[in-house]
């Protein structure tokens, strides 16, 4: 695929970004997940090979609705651009979307904690959807999963915001909807492996250093995201043509 700096929010991007959330990830959906969990009967609870489908279902679901948010950001995109030039509008949208995304890095390494009031921007819709899902409840076969999954994807998220907002750099409806599922199948190892592995996992979630880490990580993104041509894809292609 030919790379477009318009473009900036490339998949493996947004795939990564959902890796890096995975720390956010564990601590907001493991307590869902556990919920699903304790749902179950014990004769699927207690067999890791009978639950992994149950858990499976519920990312699925949970990442369709992360798709389908991310169609609705390349629709409010398109509208809030039209007033502008195309290349204004999208230069506009790079510079929040790293704003958004340096704002998420800092939160995961722990030195800018009040991002997390950006998740008060999805209350209202929650307290909406939010009833379905409890209606879900006891999970008792893996529609029941997959729906409760597409519910609490909805829940109010500051890291899958930051997602939304780099997906609304993309100036395609379709792309944004992409760039949305690959953010959350970066979010599946950590989110999977709450139902399976929770302690690994749990541990790594502790390590204030490991965290730190993942939000560098995170701001670089954030970098790619104002300045495109810095994608290393972007340079390659630039170092084969001359």
């Amino acid at each position: 695929m030919e790379f477009d700096l318009a473009f900036n929010a490339s998949y493996l991007v947004a795939f990564t970004m959902g890796l890096f959330s995975s720390m956010h990830c564990i601590g907001m959906c493991g307590s869902i997940i556990g919920t699903l969990t304790l749902s179950l009967s014990p004769e699927i609870r207690n067999k890791k090979t009978r639950l992994f489908p149950f858990v499976f279902n519920y990312n699925l679901g949970r990442i369709l609705s992360y798709a389908i948010a991310g169609a609705l950001a390349g629709i409010v995109e398109m509208i809030l651009t039209m007033p502008l030039s195309h290349g204004q509008g999208h230069r506009v949208l790079q510079l929040l979307s790293a704003a958004v995304m340096t704002g998420a890095g800092l939160y995961i390494a722990g030195w800018f904690p009040r991002f997390a009031y950006i998740e008060k921007a999805g209350t209202y819709l929650w307290k909406k959807i939010e009833p379905f899902g409890r209606r879900l409840i006891p999970v008792k076969n893996r529609t029941q999963a997959f729906f409760f999954g597409m519910v609490w994807g909805w829940l109010p998220c500051g890291l899958v915001y930051s997602g939304l907002a780099l997906a609304a750099t993309t100036g395609d409806i379709a792309k944004s909807s992409l760039t949305m599922l690959c953010f959350g199948l970066g979010t599946l190892p950590a989110v999977m492996g709450v139902g399976i592995m929770t302690g690994i996992l749990a541990r790594l979630s502790r390590m204030q250093y490991f965290k730190q880490i993942v939000g560098l990580l995170m701001i670089a993104l954030a970098l790619i995201a104002a300045m495109p041509w810095l994608n290393p894809y972007a340079l390659t292609i630039h170092l084969r043509n001359h």
